[in-house]
């Protein structure tokens, strides 16, 4: 088991506290900082784990204001962002279409209109205002226009 010094320590529990799973962790560390962890040893700094529950009070306060920083921004976060799903996609439109697989294409075009239309948030177009959210003007009275005989 490699001895972690402060720098690691901080980039684990920053990294767990972004949801990073161990395994994922593990890799970074390796690429990193060279060093080979087991998933156990990280468990001592994510305090909702029995292992952290030892944590130093440093890096509890450095998990903790990293998880609410992490949890209300998603800014940082590429695939939140419309521009770059949309960029994904017609990437991967493009991609498809060279091999000739309309199939594919077809459905990554729909699910790009979906996405500009918006059909992926939870936001529904409201069509019970006039312009600029003024009432709407009042329906017409329905005449009856049938010949009594």
């Amino acid at each position: 088991m490699a001895a972690l010094n402060d720098d690691v320590k901080v980039f684990v529990t920053q990294a767990l506290a972004c949801f990073d799973t161990p395994a994922q962790v593990i890799k970074d560390l390796k690429l990193e900082f060279g060093l080979d962890v087991t998933p156990q040893q990280l468990q001592a700094y994510n305090p909702s784990t029995i292992a952290g529950k030892r944590m130093s009070v440093k890096l509890k306060l450095i998990f903790a204001g990293t998880r609410e920083a992490f949890l209300k921004d998603v800014s940082g976060i590429p695939i939140a962002q419309q521009a770059y799903r949309l960029r994904v996609l017609n990437r991967m439109l493009a991609r498809v279409e060279s091999q000739g697989n309309v199939v594919v294409a077809a459905q990554l075009m729909e699910q790009a209109a979906k996405e500009t239309g918006g059909a992926f948030t939870n936001r529904q177009k409201l069509e019970h205002a006039g312009k600029d959210g003024a009432p709407l003007p009042p329906a017409a009275p329905v005449v009856n226009l049938t010949l009594n005989t």
